[in-house]
Formats: structure tokens, C-alpha cells, sequence
């Protein structure tokens, strides 16, 4: 253990270093919530919709979808770094290293973690002003449920990225199945106001259960089925994705 946790930090410094060199993907990234949030928004103060509060709870109701949206689009693509990797041969020289193949997908996933709550704070900060109320419990809890978000996301892209080897082929399916997972969890309108046949399916969705379980602890509704729910079910996907991505980094670096 002493020597997976020494790995997996020296795997997060080498990422985060690379990260701070280039953050240009970390403000990129961060712009499209911010188009969304200073473009779309506002919009949402005169509409009614079931499950929907108007005027300034508008923002209470949108910004967990914002922080959803970043989550996902923030972490299925980067496995897009990796396959850079595994092109210049970084990969392979880290065959004749020690270090713990675990250790190669937490680092890396670490550092995409950190970067989404950086995002994610600087988002909330940005929302406040628009009349976003904010209460420090419900936040980290909110910001506790990105972070698995975080590693589901990085944990599948790099897994997916080590089996498919080719950004061509990474960019379409990504965005494939990050569309339709990102509307039917209801980030910018309530699934109650869809159709029955639509809401079954968004039930199926486990990014729906992510969204209403931010909603509600904005709204500072901590001990509701929809948190207890987005608990159980992010945590037991993420556990499966780590365990899956760490399987395919042990074959491809073994």
C-alpha cells in the first residue's frame, strides 16, 4: 500500500505538471458552462416547468446540471492524452519501470479530478453574483459527487483509449454516448416535464440520479432518496470503471 500511494503521487505529479505547462485545455474547458451560464440562463427565469422553480431559483436548478455537463464532457475525453502517450512510446517505457499499474491510472485520473473542482469552484464563485445561493455543507457534498463523476469518466476514457488506440476513433464515440447521456439526465430542463416513455428511459441514465442529487442539496436537501440513490450508484460504476481501466493499463504496460 505504501508503495501504490508513493506511486500514485509521483504518476499525479508528472500529470498535474503537464497540466499546468499547458492549461490552456483547462480554460477551454471551462468556457462552454461559462456560455451556458452567461447566455442560457437568464432565459430560464421566466420558465415554468414542472419540477422547476422560476426567477433566481432558476440558477439553483441549472447550475448542478452546468456542473454535471462539465463532469462529463470534462473527463470523457482524456483518454485523447493518453493515446498521445501511447503514440511517443511513454507508455512502453514505463514497462521497465517499478512503478504500480494501479498507480498509472489513479495518478492520471487524480489530476483530472482536481482539475473538474477547480472548474467546478470557479463556476459556482462566477454563479453567485447571478443569485446562486451557496452554504458550504451541501457544496462539498455537491463537489464530492463530481469527484466520482471524475473518476467514472477518466476511468472509462482511459480504458477505452488504451483499446481503441486512435483519437479518430475515440472523438465520435465519446461524443456518441455523451449526447444522449447528457439529455436524458435532464441538465437543462426537468425530466418530469418529458413524455412517460422518455422518462423511463432516463431512469436508466445514472447521470439523472447525479443531477437530482445536486439539485436537491442546493437546494439544502441533504437526507433525500435522490442523494442516497446518486450515492450508491456513482460509487459502485466508479469502482467497476477504476477496477476496469487498472485491468487494462496491467495488460498494456505488463
Amino acid at each position: 500500500m505504501p508503495s501504490l500511494v508513493r506511486d500514485t503521487w509521483l504518476v499525479f505529479q508528472r500529470s498535474m505538471l503537464l497540466t499546468l505547462r499547458n492549461p490552456t485545455w483547462v480554460a477551454v474547458g471551462l468556457a462552454q458552462p461559462l456560455y451556458y451560464l452567461l447566455l442560457f440562463a437568464p432565459l430560464l427565469k421566466n420558465v415554468r416547468a414542472p419540477g422547476m422553480a422560476g426567477g433566481d431559483a432558476a440558477f439553483a436548478f441549472f447550475i448542478p446540471g452546468l456542473l454535471t455537463q462539465l463532469a462529463l464532457f470534462g473527463t470523457l475525453f482524456v483518454g485523447f492524452g493518453l493515446i498521445g502517450e501511447l503514440r511517443d512510446g511513454v507508455i512502453e517505457r514505463m514497462r521497465v519501470t517499478p512503478v504500480s499499474r494501479f498507480a498509472l491510472l489513479l495518478g492520471r485520473a487524480l489530476r483530472d479530478v482536481v482539475t473538474l473542482v477547480v472548474q467546478a469552484i470557479v463556476l459556482v464563485v462566477i454563479s453567485i453574483p447571478f443569485g446562486l445561493s451557496v452554504h458550504f455543507g451541501p457544496l462539498l457534498l455537491v463537489l464530492c459527487l463530481m469527484v466520482l463523476l471524475a473518476l467514472l469518466g477518466a476511468s472509462v476514457s482511459y480504458a477505452v483509449a488504451l483499446i481503441l488506440k486512435s483519437e479518430d476513433a475515440l472523438a465520435p464515440l465519446a461524443n456518441g454516448v455523451a449526447m444522449p447521456i447528457l439529455l436524458l439526465s435532464g441538465v437543462f430542463l426537468p425530466m418530469a416535464a418529458a413524455p412517460g416513455w422518455l422518462q423511463g428511459i432516463s431512469h436508466a441514465n445514472p447521470l439523472r440520479y447525479a443531477v437530482d442529487a445536486a439539485r436537491d442539496l442546493f437546494a439544502g436537501h441533504i437526507t433525500t432518496n435522490a442523494v442516497y440513490e446518486a450515492a450508491i450508484i456513482l460509487l459502485a460504476l466508479t469502482v467497476a470503471s477504476v477496477i476496469w481501466a487498472a485491468r487494462r493499463f496491467a495488460r498494456t504496460v505488463s
